[in-house]
Order: structure tokens, then sequence, then C-alpha cells
């Protein structure tokens, strides 16, 4: 998908022709497939190619974005004219010698390489791993079982009027399966959907059977369970996707998209302690192979490991471009875009609680009466004050320190401003989960996580 650098030399001079401070231009060149099975017969099969560019101009701190695709070189240089034109002002911009811009080429070094390349195995391939995971959740109870599976290569050129020119490849393969148990009228349901910046190999690590396994475990584990009690009480909450709540309630407001607009409690609490010493918290980017990982986010800034909170301690905010003008908090590589027809915005990548000093079960020994909130599920968050709801997939009741009778229905209702403080306890066994998070910027692939963790307290929902 390599353009001519004089061309992109000249589209972004044109862009610019309105008085922009600056430039960007984001190409990108993505193949997707998509394939669902139910009850081990495919049912549908997708994916597609989407091929484009997006133009990006900042006037200060305003910013100006529009996208085509068309991308010959009639079809950028109409893009440059009509982005520089929605300013309405007009002037020439003084070009880098007569050569246009001299472009510093980043050398983007990939954290993971793909062996087993999605593009290169075939569609009979992906279908029997399909099948073997379709057929490890069929057990106990189990009466349906779906299973998804994801790939995607996105290649990727961002090149800026300061002269920066990155190019990147990023692999990302998902199998997912939603297993439903049934007894009678009884019906409860179990899904696990692992992911990762890898080919097909990854597969090998996280096998499809184990995969099956998991999903059809959670629904056999919840069908006869009874119904949470109500009330504030102690819970542990287990590792993983546990970390949703983290992400949701205190992760986006973070970022600098909220905090350049005073729409995060944490924006005058840097420096400040916003959590107990037991607790500190990381977004990374560079973890090999991760569902999270980015080479290079989506302004050309290679990644980096972010310290958010250092035992207790607010550290840093996650910053993009336009948050380090408005805010001055120092870039993290948090640039991020769901695809061309976005502008990058600050955005999480693998965001976990880090490992502390317990064990699980030190932690529930610790709780006379509470809750064990093994797996999450989905929920809502009202952005700005991080108030949230949250179900909870899979759960037990704590008794005297042992777990107890499994628990359905239940919810777990906060802040997540204030549940930082109420976290008293973090176990060494950190692991992460995969989700699509949905922001300003569009949809993208990031990690959940943690260890286990003891809340002192939260309004658990069930029934009174």
């Amino acid at each position: 998908m390599m353009l001519d650098e004089t061309l992109v030399s000249d589209v972004l001079t044109l862009a610019r022709a309105g008085g922009a401070d600056f430039a960007e231009l984001f190409m990108e060149d993505t193949v997707n497939t998509t394939l669902r099975l139910h009850q081990g017969e495919l049912k549908d099969a997708g994916g597609g190619n989407l091929f484009g560019a997006g133009l990006r101009l900042l006037y200060g701190t305003r910013v100006v974005y529009a996208y085509t695709n068309d991308v010959t070189a009639s079809g950028l240089r109409d893009l440059a004219s009509a982005v520089a034109s929605a300013r309405g002002g007009a002037g020439e911009v003084e070009r880098g010698g007569a050569g246009g811009l001299d472009f510093r080429k980043v050398k983007v070094t990939p954290h993971y390489r793909a062996r087993q390349h999605p593009l290169t195995a075939a569609k009979r391939e992906k279908l029997a791993l399909m099948r073997r995971a379709s057929g490890a959740a069929q057990v106990g109870d189990v009466k349906t079982v779906d299973v998804n599976y994801l790939d995607r290569v996105q290649r990727v050129l961002i090149a800026n009027s300061e002269g920066l020119w990155a190019e990147d490849e990023r692999v990302q393969s998902r199998l997912s399966v939603s297993a439903i148990a049934q007894d009678g009228t009884l019906r409860q349901s179990g899904f696990y959907g692992p992911g990762a910046s890898q080919g097909l190999e990854f597969f090998e690590t996280v096998t499809p059977e184990s995969i099956g396994t998991e999903a059809a475990r959670i629904a056999n584990a919840m069908l006869r369970a009874d119904y949470a009690p109500a009330g504030k009480l102690p819970v542990v909450i287990g590792n993983e996707f546990g970390g949703v709540i983290f992400h949701e309630a205190c992760g986006h407001i973070l970022e600098t998209t909220a905090v350049e607009k005073n729409a995060s409690v944490f924006a005058d609490k840097f420096g400040q302690r916003i959590a107990q010493d037991c607790v500190s918290a990381v977004d990374d980017g560079t973890l090999p192979g991760s569902w999270g990982m980015v080479n290079v986010d989506d302004e050309g800034m290679p990644a980096q490991r972010t310290v958010l909170i250092e035992k207790g301690i607010l550290k840093s905010f996650l910053v993009d471009r336009v948050g380090e003008m408005k805010t001055g908090y120092a870039r993290t590589g948090s640039g991020r875009r769901q695809n061309y027809t976005f502008a990058p915005a600050s955005r999480m990548r693998s965001t976990f609680i880090d490992n502390g000093d317990q064990t699980p079960d030190d932690l529930i020994r610790s709780v006379s009466h509470g809750i064990y909130a093994r797996k999450m599920g989905g929920g809502s968050v009202s952005p700005g004050t991080g108030d949230y709801n949250f179900a909870v997939n899979e759960a037990y009741m704590i008794r005297n320190g042992e777990i107890a009778e499994p628990l359905r229905g239940a919810s777990l209702v906060g802040n997540g401003a204030q549940d930082l403080l109420n976290i008293v306890g973090v176990a060494g066994d950190l692991s992460l989960g995969q989700g699509m998070c949905g922001s300003i910027s569009g949809s993208l692939p990031t990690d959940v996580g943690q260890p286990h963790i003891l809340v002192s307290e939260i309004t658990v929902g069930g029934r009174a």
C-alpha cells in the first residue's frame, strides 16, 4: 500500500494551504474474516476489505477531519483541497524546500510476528478450529452452542507535516463460544472469547477445546444456582475479565478526551492518592501478542508501557497529540482509531491492575460473609462520574472464608473512583481478558485485566 513520498508531501502541503498548523494522513488497507457456527453447522460467513485514507488538520487545538475511499493521486488531492477549505481560510504554506517534506521513516519494530498468518490460512482450517471448540462445549446440560471466529489484518501508513512516516501491519485473531445449559425451564449461558494480536498459532496455546470447555463450565455451574442476596457486602472479584470494572469505570476517565474537558473526577488529581498502597495500574501497548498490542499508535508514535497509578498515587493519564496540547501532559502512544473514517483520540490498549503480594485464597479467607464474583459480564457506566452497574456471570457466596453455593442474578453497583479506595487486597495472579471498547474514535480491541482483588464493600444487586 506504499504511496509515493512526493505525492504524500504534496497532499499534506495542499491540506495546510488554509493555514493549518499541522496535517496528518492516515491510510489503511484492512482485510477481515468472520464465521459463525450454530450447533456445529456454518450459519454465517463474512468479511471484506476496507481501503481508504483520512486527513486531519489542526488549527491550534481545533480539529478538522475528512476521509475518502478514493486513494488515487487525484482523489487524495481532492480530499486535501476539501479539508483545507473546511476552515474557510486561504494562503500559502511554505514547503520544506524544493523537494517538499523530508520524511523521517519510523523504524517500526513488531512486538510480535504472526507465524500462521490468517491471510494464508484456508477457511476450512478456521472452521476446523471452530468445530473443535463446539464439540468441547457439548457437555453436561449444555443444549445450544454458538461459535464465532474473527481474524483481521490491518496495514497502515501514517505520515504528517512534521516529516513523520510510519508503516505497520496489525494481525488479530479471536474465537468465542457461547453455551446455553438447560434443565426444564431453567436456562443459563456461559461465554468465553479470548483473542490476541497473533495469527492462528494463538490457538496452539489457547486451544479451541479450552475455550469451549470454559464456556460450558460457566453455563453448567450457574444452571441451578440460587439468586444472589442484595446489600452492601465485601466482594472478591476474579482475575482476567474482572478488570472490566476498572477499564470502564476508571480507565475512560483517565483518557485525556475526558480530562481536557474537565469531565473526569481525576482531572485535578495528578500526583495525588486515588487508591490504597496495594493498588498499581498500568496501560501497556507493548505486551507481545496481546489483544491490545500496538507497535505504533495511530498517530505514528511507538507504543509504551504507561504506569497510571503507582502504589495508590495517580502518575499519568492516557494522552494523544491533541490531549497533550490541551492538558500539557506528555503523549503516551495512546492515539487510536477504529479505521480511517475516524480521527484518533486517547484510548486504552491493555489496561490492568498490576500484581499484588497476596493469593486468591488469602483474600477469600479474609471474608466471613460476602460474594466471590469469579466472572464478570457486561454493564453500563456513566461517563465522567464513573458510576457503574455490571452483571456477574459467575458468582458464589463466601461463608466463613470459604467459597460456598453458586449464585445467579448478581450485579455490582458502585462508583469507580470510590471503589478504587475500597480495594484493600490484591493477589499476584494477573491475567488479561479481551473485549472491544467503544468511544469517540470507534470500536477498538483492548485487554482488560487484574489479579483477584478484594473490595471492602460494594452494593450487590440481587434478591432482598
